[in-house]
C-alpha cells in the first residue's frame, strides 16, 4: 500500500515538472521558429499548462478504466473554482471588482452545458469528442480574433516577455532538452500516478471513478493553485481568475475531446445524478464575481473552501 502512494507522490511530482518542461521548451522553440506569441500564448502555453490531466486522460482510457478520464476533469473544474479560489482567498484578499473576465466566463459556462449534454448520451464517444474539439476551435479562432482586433502596434516583445516559461535568451540544446524531459517525463508521471491510484481505490474498496474525482482531481489542480497564490500575493486578481476559467474550458474542451479519440467515456450515473451539478453549480457560484463586481474577500475564500471539503465528505463517507 505504502508503494502505490509513494507511485502517486513520483507521478504527480514528474507531471509536474515535465509538463512545466514541456511549455518553458515548446515556448521558446515556437519563438526561435518566428511563430507570433499571440498564437503560442493561445495554443502552445494553454495546451502545454493542460498535459499532464491530458495525459492521465488518455491514459486512464488506455488501461480500461476510463472514470478516471471523467472524474480528473469533472474533479478538477469543482476544485479549480471551490479551492483553487478559496484557498487563495483566504491569504490575500482578490479585488475581482477590477477584473473584466465576463465574456470568458461565458464561454465557460457555455462549454459546460455542452459538456453536461453530451454526457447525457450515457457515453462520450469519439463523435461527441470532435464536437467538443470543434467548439474548442471556435474559442480559440474568437480569441485570436479579439486579441488581434485589440492589440496596438508595437506590443508583440511585450506579449512575449510576459509568455510563460520564455527566456529569449535560452540556447538550442537547453530548448531541446526541456522538450525531451517533457515529453518523456509526461507519459511516464501518468502511468505511474494511474497505476498507483487504481490500486489504492482497489484497496479501499471504492470506485476509480472517486479516486479520479478527488486524489488524482486535486493533484492535477496543484499547478492552478500555486499559480493563484502567486496572483492573489502580487494583487493579481485579473490572472486568479482567467487562470481557472481557462483551465476550465480546456479541462472540458480539449481533455476529455482528445481522450475520447482514444476510446469511448462511459458515465456513470452518480455523474448524471450529482458530480456533474456540482461542477455547474461551482460553476455559477463564480456569478457574483465576475458580473456583479464582488471582490472575493478572505470570508468568500472560507466558505468556497468550507464548500470543497464538505463534496470530499459526501465523496469519501
Amino acid at each position: 500500500m505504502m508503494m502505490n502512494w509513494i507511485y502517486v507522490g513520483l507521478g504527480l511530482t514528474i507531471l509536474v515538472l515535465a509538463g512545466d518542461s514541456l511549455v518553458k521548451g515548446a515556448v521558446n522553440l515556437a519563438l526561435r521558429l518566428g511563430i507570433p506569441a499571440l498564437i503560442v500564448s493561445l495554443t502552445i502555453v494553454a495546451f502545454g499548462t493542460s498535459a499532464p490531466e491530458l495525459l492521465i486522460s488518455v491514459q486512464a482510457i488506455l488501461t480500461d478504466v476510463p472514470g478516471i478520464a471523467l472524474g480528473n476533469v469533472v474533479g478538477s473544474n469543482t476544485a479549480n473554482i471551490l479551492l483553487v479560489l478559496g484557498l487563495p482567498a483566504i491569504l490575500a484578499a482578490m479585488h475581482t471588482s477590477e477584473c473584466d473576465t465576463r465574456h470568458s466566463y461565458v464561454q465557460m459556462l457555455a462549454a459546460t452545458v455542452l459538456f453536461i449534454g453530451l454526457c447525457f448520451f450515457g457515453v462520450i464517444t469519439w463523435v461527441s469528442g470532435l464536437v467538443l474539439l470543434a467548439a474548442l476551435a471556435a474559442m480559440l479562432a474568437h480569441a485570436f480574433h479579439t486579441a488581434r482586433t485589440h492589440r496596438r502596434a508595437g506590443q508583440e516583445t511585450e506579449l512575449e516577455e510576459e509568455l510563460e516559461g520564455v527566456d529569449l535568451s535560452m540556447s538550442w540544446p537547453k530548448i531541446l532538452f526541456f522538450l525531451a524531459l517533457g515529453l518523456i517525463g509526461l507519459p511516464l508521471g501518468a502511468d505511474l500516478l494511474v497505476d498507483g491510484s487504481v490500486e489504492i481505490a482497489r484497496a479501499w474498496g471504492i470506485s476509480e471513478t472517486v479516486i479520479g474525482l478527488t486524489l488524482i482531481a486535486v493533484g492535477t489542480s496543484l499547478p492552478e493553485l500555486a499559480t493563484t497564490v502567486a496572483a492573489a500575493l502580487r494583487r493579481q486578481a485579473d490572472v486568479a481568475l482567467g487562470n481557472v476559467i481557462g483551465s476550465n474550458m480546456f479541462n472540458l474542451l480539449a481533455i476529455i475531446g482528445i481522450a475520447s479519440l482514444f476510446g469511448p467515456i462511459p458515465v456513470d450515473r452518480e455523474f448524471l445524478t450529482f458530480d456533474l451539478w456540482v461542477m455547474a453549480a461551482a460553476s455559477l457560484a463564480l456569478l457574483p464575481f465576475v458580473f456583479f463586481k464582488v471582490d472575493i474577500t478572505r470570508l468568500w475564500g472560507v466558505v468556497l473552501t468550507g464548500l470543497y471539503i464538505a463534496y470530499l465528505v459526501v465523496l469519501l463517507v
